[in-house]
């Protein structure tokens, strides 16, 4: 059974940092795209970075590129989402999402497998 779990969320200043990890259980890494994603208040969710096999797979919304950077430890079958220069804006529910064999591009439309979601606040 496919299983995500998110964690590391929290409150951080702005300009701080945070990292989230996706731990992933009952699948391997190698042939799914790993997707992070956000949802703040009354707004939709949109798709924030993704990956596929290895960093050079990997995709950014043009609202975080720069300052947030995508990996993944195949040892440990967790993805990691690193947040720099965080922004009062990017405070959203944060979850990754995987599927299967899909490539990482600018789609985020159609993930099948998600996580719960960790609270990311970005408050002074």
């Amino acid at each position: 059974q496919v299983q995500l779990v998110e964690s590391g969320g929290g409150l951080v200043q702005p300009g701080g940092s945070l990292r989230l990890s996706c731990a992933a259980s009952g699948f391997t890494l190698d042939y799914y795209a790993i997707g992070w994603f956000r949802q703040a208040p009354g707004k939709e969710r949109e798709g924030v970075s993704c990956i596929r096999n290895t960093a050079s797979r990997s995709h950014y919304a043009d609202s975080v590129k720069g300052r947030f950077t995508i990996s993944r430890d195949t040892a440990k079958n967790t993805v990691y989402l690193q947040m720099n220069s965080l922004k009062p804006e990017d405070t959203a529910v944060y979850y990754c999402a995987a599927d299967w064999g899909r490539a990482c591009s600018g789609d985020y439309q159609g993930y099948k497998n998600w996580g719960q979601g960790t609270q990311v606040t970005v408050s002074s």
